[in-house]
């Protein structure tokens, strides 16, 4: 490879690191399971894995969960 190739090739490798970060920004990645439930990767050692009518459920609770964990700030833990 002369120069002007490798050059190229570093370029387009960098453009593709960029773009890897974007996408991948909080490090959560989601995908249909085999059995057809929704998977969010990234939050822990394995998947979080619902199916859709129990992800809405729950996206349905959101203000509840806020409110429970903002009211029970002292006795939660962070990782």
């Amino acid at each position: 490879m002369n120069d002007e190739n490798i050059k190229a090739e570093l370029e387009r490798l960098r453009a593709e690191n960029e773009a890897l970060k974007k996408t991948s920004s909080k490090g959560l990645t989601m995908k249909v399971s085999q059995k057809g439930a929704l998977s969010i990767y990234g939050m822990g050692r394995f998947p979080v894995t619902l199916y859709k009518e129990q992800w809405l459920k729950l996206l349905d609770m959101s203000n509840d969960i806020r409110a429970f964990i903002k009211a029970n700030e002292e006795e939660l833990k962070t990782k």
